[in-house]
């Protein structure tokens, strides 16, 4: 394991080893089982995280919140319209001001094109760890919370089939942020990863590349289809998930409509009887019931959404751990 890991921002999976991101697993599922034992794991006593939300959040929030109660620290929430962000303060003034205060800066900020340069902006200034929570092009920490749960199910994901899908919601264009991590860093860890979406819903080409240069590296495999069923046939683990035709249609008007074509993509029983018996469905959440996804399935013997949920508290207190203590 490679555990001098303090100081290192948490940007994106990419930007870490293999055997980085093994340190971060052994070591969230040693802190869960002392969660479940009641055990003290103070290992940021003292310690200050300011977690700067352009966006609101639910699990996030809460979890980094009481991830930091539980370590011994203390988190502290900023909205930009409680700051002087919109009165002048730059991503330099944030990373070295906050840096001089406390241990560590987390930062969710999901505009398009926008988020993932504001972390890195606040990254170049700062003194202390930047932590992404989630930004436009990358959702890591949901990202290693569904890596360390399908661990637990499954075990080993060499030779396990995975797959990331599109599914139809109505709601909002939501970003191509969690599909990239997941595939980037499933890939990383020789699993074999089926991408399937409309083709109006491509991800980024670059994270694509990386997808299939992991792939390879990791004796896994990387595929993409066009067809859910497809897709879904013979998998062990089924992630369908909203994201927008981002890469491909700029204007949000052209977006909807397209969105509009597939109401099809639902992950419903008939397709997850595609999938092995043994299966396991996955969402990061919120989910839209009935549009992305039905309550049998949801709320079924499969679902590990819950699971899902508490392992982000766990594997970020592994990621804030390293980054922000140790050595």
């Amino acid at each position: 394991m490679k555990t001098n890991l303090r100081g290192k921002d948490f940007i994106s999976t990419q930007e870490w080893t293999k055997e980085e991101l093994e340190t971060v697993l052994h070591l969230a599922f040693d802190l869960k089982m002392k969660w479940g034992l009641d055990l003290p794991s103070r290992l940021l006593e003292d310690k200050t995280l300011f977690m700067l939300f352009f966006f609101s959040s639910t699990r996030t929030r809460n979890s980094f919140e009481a991830g930091m109660t539980r370590l011994g620290g203390h988190a502290i929430f900023l909205e930009p319209d409680k700051m002087q962000i919109s009165h002048g303060d730059t991503p330099k003034e944030i990373g070295k001001i906050l840096s001089s205060y406390g241990h560590g800066i987390a930062i969710r900020h999901c505009d398009w094109g926008e988020g993932n340069k504001y972390l890195r902006d606040v990254a170049e200034h700062a003194r202390v760890p930047v932590i992404n929570m989630q930004c436009d092009i990358y959702h890591p920490c949901q990202a290693m919370a569904d890596l360390m749960t399908c661990m637990e199910k499954k075990g080993s994901l060499q030779g396990k089939k995975v797959v990331m899908s599109w599914a139809y919601a109505k709601s909002y264009t939501k970003p191509l942020s969690l599909p990239q991590s997941v595939i980037e860093l499933f890939t990383q860890f020789g699993a074999d990863v089926t991408l399937a979406h409309p083709p109006e819903f491509e991800l980024m080409p670059e994270i694509l590349r990386n997808a299939g240069d992991n792939a390879r590296m990791s004796g896994g495999s990387f595929n993409i289809v066009n067809d859910m069923d497809e897709a879904f046939y013979n998998a062990d683990i089924v992630y369908p998930k909203s994201w927008g035709p981002l890469v491909a249609i700029k204007e949000e008007s052209q977006m909807v409509d397209v969105i509009r074509r597939y109401e099809s993509w639902i992950c419903d029983e008939r397709r997850m009887s595609l999938a092995k018996e043994d299966a396991i469905y996955m969402h990061c959440l919120p989910a839209d019931r009935g549009i992305e996804v039905t309550d049998a399935v949801i709320d079924g013997p499969q679902s590990v959404v819950y699971d899902q949920a508490e392992n982000r508290m766990h594997a970020q207190n592994a990621i804030m751990a390293l980054t922000m203590g140790g050595r």
